[in-house]
Order: structure tokens, then C-alpha cells, then sequence
């Protein structure tokens, strides 16, 4: 079983910068995917990046170049660096782990965290 719990949320200006944390549990999570979701008001629940075990990375189209993915596996731990951030990033954002690299890309994850808010006022 894999527990997931974000942290670093909040409210930030336009144009400023916040880091989102998930740290994780489970026996096998040094050898699993981990990405980071949102789901904006009224939405779906968007896929936004991924972290391979291997530490490579994906992206969505509308972050890239803003937000920075990583992952500590010697603390469980993963992170995404938002910066330049904009009103339409304000979302729920989930933390997410899967056992494939390519499932978390796909937009599915076998475990989610529970979520935090980012609200970005302009």
C-alpha cells in the first residue's frame, strides 16, 4: 500500500513562486513513477508532470519551462517548483504514484494523495 501527502499549498501573487511537497510510504516507491495532477474549479483533473525512477521528466505543454519536478529517494519525497506562476494555475493539486512512468503521463495513477489548493490571485 503507498500513502501519499502533499503539503506547501497556498495563496501566492501572480508572477511569484510556491513548492509543493509529497511524501510518500510504501516498500516499493523508490522503483515507482510519481507526477503531480490538478483539477481547477468546475474542471477535470489535469495531468501536469512526471518523474520517472529514473528521474526523467515530462511535462505538460502549459508548465513547462515554469515548473520544475523532482523526487528524493532517500526521504520518499517529491517536489514541484512552480514559479512565474499565473490566476489559471490555481487548482487542487494531487500528488500521484504508479508503478509505470507511462500510466502517469497517460493521465491515471494507481495512488493519489488527497489533495492541496494553490490559489494565484492576480
Amino acid at each position: 500500500q503507498v500513502h501519499l501527502q502533499e503539503s506547501g499549498g497556498g495563496l501566492v501573487q501572480a508572477g511569484g513562486s510556491l513548492k509543493l511537497s509529497c511524501a510518500a510510504s510504501g516498500s516499493t516507491l523508490n522503483t515507482y513513477a510519481m507526477g503531480w495532477f490538478r483539477q481547477a474549479p468546475g474542471k477535470e483533473r489535469d495531468f501536469v508532470a512526471a518523474i520517472a525512477s529514473t528521474n526523467a521528466t515530462w511535462y505538460h505543454g502549459s508548465v513547462r519551462g515554469r515548473f520544475t519536478i523532482s523526487r528524493d529517494n532517500g526521504k520518499n519525497t517529491m517536489f514541484l517548483q512552480m514559479s512565474n506562476l499565473k490566476p489559471e494555475d490555481t487548482a487542487v493539486y494531487y500528488c500521484a504514484s504508479d508503478p509505470t512512468f507511462a500510466t502517469i503521463v497517460g493521465g491515471r495513477s494507481a495512488y493519489w494523495g488527497q489533495g492541496i489548493q494553490v490559489i494565484v490571485s492576480s
